[in-house]
């Protein structure tokens, strides 16, 4: 899939959230960008030959003080490749990004990795 239709499909992700999300999304930035960097698998606690399909990078929202300001926004990293590598038709690519999309959003809420693995577990279940 070429950058631009990938693209577009995480901005449809994004628009596709409840209006009560994006409405409290503060100061966060989504990009696209084909692979981690060793410095970003680091980062997110993994070895090289672990796969990451998104990477949240910044100061969730509960442990925002005050005095919060004039910082650098946020940013929540869709990795394309590892996401394409994992799906076998557009369909498929556009569901996992929704999900990668969801699951890094739910980390600016400040919602932990377990706390996600519970819940993903719970709706599977459903």
């Amino acid at each position: 899939m070429d950058r631009e239709r990938f693209e577009w499909l995480v901005a449809k992700a994004i628009d596709d959230l409840p209006d009560e999300l994006r409405e409290r999304m503060d100061n966060i930035d989504v990009v696209v960008q084909g692979e981690p960097t060793s410095r970003q698998l680091t980062d997110a606690g993994l070895k090289r030959s672990e796969t990451l399909l998104g990477l949240y990078e910044g100061v969730p929202l509960t442990r925002r003080s005050r005095s919060y300001g004039m910082v650098p926004p946020d940013k929540i990293t869709i990795f394309q490749h590892p996401i394409e590598s994992r799906c076998r038709s557009e369909t498929h690519i556009q569901q996992e990004i929704q999900r990668v999309v969801i699951h890094e959003i739910a980390h600016h809420f400040g919602i932990g990795d377990a706390r996600l693995r519970q819940l993903e577990r719970r709706r599977k279940r459903l």
